[in-house]
């Protein structure tokens, strides 16, 4: 999906033109890989724009940075302010749905892979962006095949880390599901089951209790998974966190991908044997997940940081 050029972008403290927002070309990031990031969801509400989950999210970037060894410059707070500032600055009022990408990275000193001697660097991008998997595949739901490239293992690249390197393992899954005509990809993890999509969570519900693999075995610790799965025991449903063989999920009376990009996508087919439509279950979280986003749901207020 193309990025809408937007006014500025938040580089290390200040905002700077668009188009000068610009890094080295011997950026130690852009050669190894050594940069995390965050995906942030902004939603026009009726009390303006709301960031959802903005201070967590922050958290969370400095917890990925930590096990890098990375420096932060900047506190949560700071980034949190940064934010704001960005998407205020920039004609984004109007825009029904934002998406903002926060980055820390190793700038340009040092060539080889020791980078704790390389600047930290941290760039704050916002702009408009529509649902990652399309509109259609919210409301049918998406295509899904099981990738040939397995989800790293934790002990080789933790992908609890949002990594920029862990993300070519995504890459990797995304291109061969696409040629091969499905809209979304499933890893297995090194156990043998199922971990998560390329940058979403994966759910299923089977005679009414709702499945998600564990936090050891998912991949990233969503954002997203954790405020749907807060949605469903609130609304009564039973949530059990537990390893997913491949071929149960073939079972599933629904399923769906959970994530900032993709908020709540149902799936309607995995390797060619059919879901169906999105059931009642995936239905009414979806729901409600879109309404406690807009800030329309008071119990889940505290998610809502508006600009």
């Amino acid at each position: 999906m193309p990025i809408e050029k937007t006014n500025t972008i938040w580089m290390d403290g200040k905002l700077v033109p668009w188009d000068e927002a610009n890094v080295h070309v011997l950026t130690h990031t852009l050669h190894y890989g050594t940069g995390v990031f965050e995906g942030i969801r902004g939603y026009k509400t009726k009390s303006g724009t709301s960031i959802f989950r903005l201070t967590d999210h922050m958290r969370r970037l400095h917890r990925s940075a930590k096990v890098l060894m990375m420096e932060v410059p900047f506190s949560v707070e700071q980034l949190v302010d940064a934010t704001k500032q960005t998407v205020r600055e920039n004609p984004l009022s109007e825009a029904p749905l934002l998406y903002i990408r926060p980055l820390v990275y190793f700038g340009y000193q040092e060539m080889g892979l020791n980078p704790l001697t390389s600047p930290v660097r941290v760039a704050i991008a916002a702009f408009p962006w529509g649902t990652y998997l399309g509109e259609e595949g919210v409301s049918t739901g998406v295509r899904v095949k099981t990738s040939s490239w397995q989800r790293i293992d934790m002990n080789a690249l933790p992908p609890q880390v949002k990594s920029t390197a862990g993300y070519l393992n995504s890459v990797l899954a995304k291109i061969e599901v696409l040629k091969a005509g499905y809209d979304e990809a499933l890893f297995i993890n090194p156990q043998g089951t199922i971990a998560e999509g390329p940058g979403e969570n994966f759910f299923m519900v089977r005679e009414g209790v709702i499945i998600t693999p564990t936090r050891t075995t998912a991949g990233l610790d969503g954002i997203t998974r954790e405020s749907v799965i807060t949605i469903a025991r609130d609304l009564g449903y039973e949530v059990r966190e537990e390893g997913i063989a491949r071929a149960d999920a073939y079972f599933a009376d629904e399923a769906f991908f959970t994530g900032t990009a993709a908020e709540l996508t149902p799936i309607r087919e995995i390797d060619d044997r059919l879901i169906g439509e999105p059931g009642p279950i995936t239905k009414k979280l979806q729901e409600t997940y879109f309404a406690a986003a807009r800030g329309e749901i008071e119990t889940y207020r505290d998610w809502n940081e508006y600009v």
